[in-house]
């Protein structure tokens, strides 16, 4: 038995609690649809014998929540879906609302991270000098600063090398060898965190490195205590030395804060390198396992001063549940050996009004000049990201769309497919992996921007979800992501309106239903 199996054997299985799953939200709106359902067949008889005064009380109770939510700040779509449900189900629907509107539970996390954001906002230079380099101001790059300063502390830098890996395998290895140069302190933030091979050889370094007297944190999302880590984890990796932590674990509380999930993925070691990009921490991101054919995924590492933007980013998250908050080991980075371009990293915050992972992706697509090249495992779309990708495509821009072929979710599948034919028509051009999923989140465009990151285009990511990502411009690495994005092309099938014609019956009729209620997804 080597290293990483003794590591591994000193943690515990999986456990699927029961009360995490009674307490979560999708079992609340089950309940709230099931308590509808048995109401309504049980008063069926009472309710015509009653017919005028229910039936008046009912529809002032309608025009009341109606008239609420029209005066809710609100994506139009989520809306009209939210209208659909009232027309269906009145009483339930509009205590469905009301839970997730007003988001009791979560307005303690809203007010601490305004609190962190407000004490850190100074701690990096909102005004560097690559915001006044012409090539930056021309490109718009130092608008997105100006705009991302409202949101946080996210300066647009020079002196930064950025390294792109077109597949998982690629970013472990250098993540690997990084990680046995630390000397200072490692912070890990990932949505997911499975036991195997890949979280093995991370989890046997991280352990011998606490030996030789570095800091380790790791934090992951609370969903894993439901599929795929134990509860007590974190005591667990306690014993190793480890500091470790959920964020917003699943307990047995109502509460819509649960719904707002960190799906971010950040290491930086000794502030000099970060990563950050789509892979997660086990083993089907480097193709160790296969779950949907071959996993095609992305990364970036960076190296120099834009490290220093995912260092506070992973410590406003450490520190939203910390007492007594510190922001140690926001050092200045080493300088790289050689760098282009600019970087720009930021986070989307769901807890605020800004809309910046779609804001960054739509201010792409509104200055492309040539092309704008998609990689995104789901694409579940709102009115304005659909209008900003046809209007470019109409204007003569080469919009091409990288999907999967194999999908992960039937569901989010067929959602995708509803967007084809309005995008098609408008001159997207939309391919599928045929190898099997791609979970990129990707943009490249004209040459000299791109992003890399953890927002995919849904609605989940865009609007109830902890994002990270990295803007690049002129960084020497955009020939890769655009070389990676043309490689992948030729592994693609291109959708046809023969493809939508041929669309199974089952997939089209899920689609258009699921698309009634896609803000909910």
């Amino acid at each position: 038995m080597d290293k990483n199996e003794d590591i591994i054997r000193l943690l515990p299985k999986r456990k699927k609690g029961l009360l995490r799953i009674v307490f979560s939200r999708f079992f609340v709106m089950s309940l709230l649809i099931l308590l509808q359902i048995i109401l309504t067949l049980s008063f069926t008889t009472w309710l015509y014998t009653q017919f005028s005064l229910i039936y008046a009380i009912d529809r002032a109770f309608a025009f009341l929540v109606i008239f609420y939510l029209f005066k809710c700040e609100m994506d139009s779509t989520a809306k009209l879906t939210w209208l659909l449900i009232l027309a269906v189900a009145p009483i339930t629907g509009a205590i469905l609302l009301l839970y997730t509107k007003h988001e009791f539970g979560h307005n303690r996390i809203r007010k601490r991270a305004l609190e962190l954001t407000n004490e850190t906002k100074d701690m990096l230079p909102l005004q560097t000098e690559a915001m006044f380099d012409p090539e930056v101001q021309r490109s718009g790059t130092d608008d997105l600063c100006k705009y991302l300063s409202r949101t946080g502390c996210f300066p647009v830098f020079a002196n930064t090398d950025a390294t792109y890996f077109p597949d998982g395998e690629k970013k472990f290895e250098a993540m690997l060898e990084e990680l046995q140069k630390a000397e200072k302190f490692i912070y890990m933030e990932y949505f997911i965190i499975d036991e195997g091979y890949m979280w093995g050889r991370v989890l046997s370094i991280l352990a011998e490195k606490v030996r030789q007297g570095v800091e380790v944190r790791v934090m992951y999302d609370g969903m894993c205590e439901i599929t795929t880590l134990s509860h007590d984890y974190p005591k667990r990796m306690a014993e190793l030395g480890i500091k470790c932590k959920a964020f917003a674990p699943i307990r047995p509380v109502f509460s819509t804060y649960y719904n707002y999930r960190d799906h971010r993925k950040i290491l930086v070691i000794d502030g000099n390198v970060a990563f950050n990009g789509g892979v997660n921490l086990a083993d089907e991101y480097i193709n160790r396992k296969e779950r949907f054919g071959h996993w095609k995924d992305a990364a970036v590492m960076l190296k120099g001063d834009a490290v220093r933007s995912f260092t506070l980013m992973f410590l406003h998250m450490w520190n939203i549940t910390e007492t007594e908050p510190c922001w140690d080991n926001l050092i200045e980075p080493k300088s790289p050996e050689k760098s282009s371009g600019f970087v720009l990293p930021y986070a989307d915050c769901p807890l605020d009004d800004d809309k910046v992972g779609e804001s960054i992706y739509m201010d792409i697509l509104s200055r492309a000049t040539t092309y704008v090249h998609i990689m995104t495992p789901y694409l579940i779309l709102d009115g304005e990201l659909e209008s900003a990708l046809t209007f470019a495509a109409k204007r003569g821009i080469d919009v091409r769309i990288i999907l999967p072929g194999v999908p992960d979710k039937k569901g989010a599948y067929a959602l995708a497919r509803t967007h084809f034919r309005s995008l098609m028509k408008a001159g997207v051009k939309i391919y599928e992996y045929t190898p099997g999923f791609v979970h990129s989140k990707v943009f490249v465009s004209d040459d000299e921007k791109a992003v890399v990151g953890t927002i995919n285009l849904d609605y989940r990511s865009l609007y109830h979800h902890f994002e990270c990502a990295t803007y690049m411009f002129r960084t020497d690495c955009i020939k890769d992501i655009e070389k990676d994005f043309n490689e992948t092309l030729t592994l693609c099938r291109m959708v046809t309106p023969d493809t939508l014609r041929n669309t199974k019956l089952s997939v089209r009729i899920t689609g258009s239903l699921l698309k009634l209620i896609a803000p909910l997804m």
